[in-house]
Parts: structure tokens; sequence; C-alpha cells
């Protein structure tokens, strides 16, 4: 099985706790679009099919890897294409 990278693991496990804190807090009705989409992706990096196991198994593979609990977040640099999807495929970062 493909493990994910323990720092894109992390940032994951930490962007869906704080998704799951925000609803709490604003005492939403429902799931955010975001919560569920961080759940989804929980599951596939995980190779799960519900999120409980998927945080079970993402603890246990950031324990593993001797990740700590509270990584440094790494900066993201956005991209945009040079060229349409159907042709070449190469991205360029954009300057911060």
């Amino acid at each position: 099985m493909l493990m994910p990278h323990p720092e894109f693991l992390r940032r994951l496990l930490d962007e869906y706790e704080t998704a799951l804190a925000e609803e709490q807090r604003t005492a939403a009705s429902g799931r955010s679009t975001r919560s569920q989409d961080l759940a989804y992706t929980l599951c596939v990096s995980t190779g799960t099919r519900a999120v409980g196991p998927a945080l079970e198994a993402a603890h246990r593979m950031l324990a593993a890897a001797g990740a700590p609990r509270a990584a440094a977040r790494v900066p993201v640099t956005p991209v945009t294409r040079t060229a349409p999807v159907t042709g070449d495929a190469r991205v360029t970062p954009q300057p911060a």
C-alpha cells in the first residue's frame, strides 16, 4: 500500500480537526463541504472507507513515522497552468 508523506498526513489531520472544531463552535447543523472533502481525502490517503478508521490509521502512520503531534506547516506554492489541460501539463509556480 502507498503511504502518504507524514507532513501531508499531519497537515490533513490538522485541517480536518480545525474544520470540525469550527463546525462545533458555530453550531453548524450539518457537515461543511470542507470537512466532508477532508474526511474523504483522509479515507483515500489511509486506505479506509470511514472517517473513524481513517483517523486511527492516520495516527498510527504518524506514530510509526516518528512524526511529532504538531508539525510545522509547510507553505504550499500555488501553481498555474501554462498550457491547456489537453496539451502540455507543465505548471509554473506563482511568485509569492
